[in-house]
C-alpha cells in the first residue's frame, strides 16, 4: 500500500500494461501505473539485453492465458457465473460482461476499499448492471459476509461457475494457498458444472535467467514470489487432494501464443475443476 491508497503498487503496474495494450479501460488506468511503468522501463531494457525476461511479456501472457480458459469454460463448459478473486484493477469483468452481455454474470471482488474503488470506476464506465457486480471478500476468510462461500451464496447453484484469480498465489504462503484451494473446491462443489483458474509460479526450472527473473519479480511485487511447487505434477497432485477431481497446469505462451515475449515462457496457469 501507498499511503492510504487501496491499490498495491502491482495492481497499479498490470492495469498500466492492459491498458497500454489496449486490454482495458481509461478509467482503470493510472497516473501511478504510467509513473511505475516508465520508473522501471530501463531495468526491464536491460534484463531483456542480458537475456532475461520482459516483466511485460510475461504479464501480458499470463492474462491472455487467463483469459483462453475462461472463454472456452463459458463457450463450451457450461459455465456462466464467474467469481473474480482479488479481482484489484483487472479489466476482465469488463471485457467479458462487454462479450458476452447477460448470457453470464459476473462477480468481481476484493477487500472492501478496493472494491468500493473499482465499484466507482465500473459505475462510471457504465458496466454495473443486474450481472456484473462488485463485492468485499477476504479470500483467507473461511466464513462470515466476506468468504467466498457468502459471495457465492448468491448465485444460481443450478449454472456453472468459474472462480479466476490472477496475481495472488505469489503473495502467499503455502499453507495459506492450499487453505485456499480448499475453500474454491469446497464452494465449486456446490454448482453443476465449473472451474479454477490461476496463474502459478513454477520453481523446478532454475537457471541462472530464471533466478534473475524472479529477482526482478520480488522487487516489483516488493517482497517475496512464493514458489509453490517445484513441477507441475506435483502442483496437479495438490489441487487433487485440496478437493479437486481434475487438475492441470499449463504454460501460458501455449494457451496465448499472440503474445509470446521474453519472460512469457516462465508462465503458468493451473486449470481444475471438482466435477
Amino acid at each position: 500500500m501507498i499511503g492510504s491508497d487501496p491499490v498495491s503498487p502491482t495492481a497499479h503496474y498490470t492495469g498500466y500494461v492492459w491498458a497500454r495494450h489496449g486490454l482495458s479501460h481509461p478509467e482503470l488506468e493510472t497516473i501511478e501505473g504510467r509513473v511505475m511503468f516508465e520508473s522501471l522501463r530501463p531495468v526491464m531494457l536491460a534484463s531483456r539485453e542480458l537475456g532475461g525476461g520482459s516483466l511485460e511479456s510475461y504479464l501480458l501472457t499470463r492474462h491472455r492465458a487467463i483469459d483462453a480458459l475462461l472463454e472456452r469454460a463459458i463457450e463450451g463448459g457450461g459455465v456462466t457465473q464467474v467469481i473474480e478473486v482479488a479481482c484489484g484493477l483487472s479489466p476482465r469483468g469488463w471485457r467479458f460482461t462487454e462479450r458476452y452481455g447477460d448470457q453470464i454474470t459476473y462477480v468481481e471482488s476484493d477487500l472492501p476499499a478496493m472494491a468500493a474503488r473499482k465499484r466507482s470506476a465500473l459505475k462510471r464506465m457504465g458496466s454495473l448492471s443486474g450481472t456484473h457486480r462488485v463485492a468485499e471478500l477476504d479470500a483467507l476468510r473461511d466464513e462470515g459476509p466476506e468468504s467466498l462461500a457468502a459471495v457465492a451464496s448468491g448465485l444460481d447453484p443450478e449454472r456453472g461457475l468459474a472462480i479466476v484469480t490472477e496475481g495472488l498465489l505469489g503473495y502467499l504462503p503455502s499453507d495459506a494457498v492450499t487453505g485456499l484451494w480448499r475453500r474454491f473446491a469446497a464452494v465449486q462443489d456446490g454448482f453443476t458444472a465449473g472451474i479454477y483458474v490461476s496463474d502459478l509460479h513454477m520453481g523446478g526450472v532454475q537457471t541462472s535467467q530464471v533466478r534473475a527473473f524472479r529477482v526482478l519479480l520480488s522487487l516489483f511485487v516488493r517482497g517475496r514470489v512464493h514458489l509453490h511447487f517445484q513441477t507441475p505434477s506435483e502442483a496437479e497432485r495438490a489441487l487433487r487432494e485440496c478437493g479437486f477431481s481434475r487438475a492441470r497446469v499449463h504454460r501460458a505462451a501455449a494457451l496465448a501464443p499472440e503474445t509470446r515475449g521474453p519472460g512469457s515462457g516462465l508462465a503458468h496457469i493451473l486449470e481444475a475443476s471438482s466435477r
